[in-house]
């Protein structure tokens, strides 16, 4: 009896001791899983903090160099380093990291058509007709080049008026669609979609709120042609200047900075075909050195086919103020990129240059 019980007792202690063995082997691995991932946690955090401080002093370079040339010319055009790729990568190169790699890139938000000059501000009522036509020429082409493309890319024919009408009733400080008739849109249209939402009627705040606009569709804001782009590449919301009574969007486009079909609809119609040249002008080179100058709004009628070409003075100017800096950075196996809307200002007391940031959006 005796052996049996001491042969009993024994099995159960070895059961107790692989139970507190498999038990201490559990809480090992489980605590060696928590400690693994609060490393990798910290590193993921680590990669993330010094990303952003990566990007902030990208951003900062990118505003030093827009002061700088503010400081040495009036004027702002495709020729100046801040719009040169490989001058960029050169003052990138100062900024020395350890690990890791940043890009920056810089462009003229005055290069793209003022989504919010197309109402007169600060009343907010009616039409800007200057803009408005600026407008129609624009879609009118850009929906031309896409039918081009792909000819079933719409499943109907668009106007332009379909489009515009709906963004200024989305814009103006009224609620009455009566001005712009049945192609607009105004507070009654959105409550019935689902979900509802209201009518801005006021100045857009972000480019992307444009999709929230009748007839602006996903194809439209930003084509998936790879041979096109959609109206969101050549729009912007900023560029509001202080007025008497308020503010105003003056709707003015840098001729020296716009891209071929914002240049397109600046031309007059059946001029549309000189933009590509207009745009190659402004590149011309001798021994790395650029042969014209861009120091007059009317330089495009030098251009060869554009001298009695007249586009409208109150469409175009040749300076800005405000840009995009947009800022890529890669760490370990992480990637973070920002968009950094900024503008130049004078300081009051100092009268130095300086940059404020209107708008900092992570990606």
């Amino acid at each position: 009896m005796k052996v049996a019980q001491n042969r009993h007792n024994k099995g159960i202690a070895l059961i107790v001791t692989l139970t507190i063995i498999t038990l201490l082997v559990t809480v090992s691995l489980e605590l060696n899983r928590q400690i693994r991932a609060a490393v990798t946690d910290s590193a993921v955090f680590r990669d993330r903090v010094t990303l952003k401080h990566m990007i902030a002093s990208g951003v900062n370079m990118a505003e030093a160099i827009l002061v700088r040339d503010k400081q040495d010319s009036e004027a702002d055009s495709i020729q100046e380093d801040w719009a040169n790729p490989e001058k960029i990568q050169k003052y990138l190169s100062r900024l020395k990291f350890e690990q890791g790699d940043l890009s920056v890139n810089i462009s003229d938000e005055m290069a793209r058509i003022q989504v919010n000059a197309l109402v007169t501000f600060p009343e907010g009522r009616q039409f800007n007709e200057t803009q408005q036509k600026l407008w129609h020429r624009f879609i009118d082409l850009l929906l031309a080049q896409q039918e081009e493309t792909d000819e079933s890319f719409f499943s109907e024919s668009i106007e332009p008026a379909e489009i515009i009408n709906p963004v200024k009733d989305w814009l103006d400080s009224g609620d009455d669609d009566a001005i712009t008739g049945l192609n607009g849109a105004e507070d009654d249209y959105y409550q019935d979609m689902d979900p509802p939402y209201s009518c801005r009627n006021g100045p857009l705040r972000h480019h992307n709120e444009l999709l929230r606009i009748k007839g602006i569709t996903e194809e439209l804001f930003q084509s998936t042609e790879a041979a096109i782009s959609g109206i969101g590449r050549y729009m912007t919301v900023y560029g509001m200047q202080a007025a008497e009574n308020g503010f105003t969007y003056p709707g003015k486009i840098n001729i020296n900075t716009a891209e071929i079909p914002v240049i397109a609809g600046l031309l007059p119609v059946g001029h549309e075909f000189l933009a590509p040249e207009i745009a190659a002008y402004r590149e011309e080179k001798q021994e790395d050195e650029y042969i014209f100058e861009l120091n007059d709004s009317k330089w495009y009628q030098q251009v060869p086919g554009c001298s009695d070409v007249a586009i409208n003075p109150d469409l175009i100017t040749i300076q800005s103020d405000i840009f995009r800096i947009e800022c890529q950075g890669k760490l370990n196996d992480m990637e973070m990129a920002a968009q950094v809307v900024v503008q130049r200002h004078k300081e009051s007391e100092s009268g130095k240059w300086t940059c404020r940031v209107l708008s900092w959006h992570y990606e």
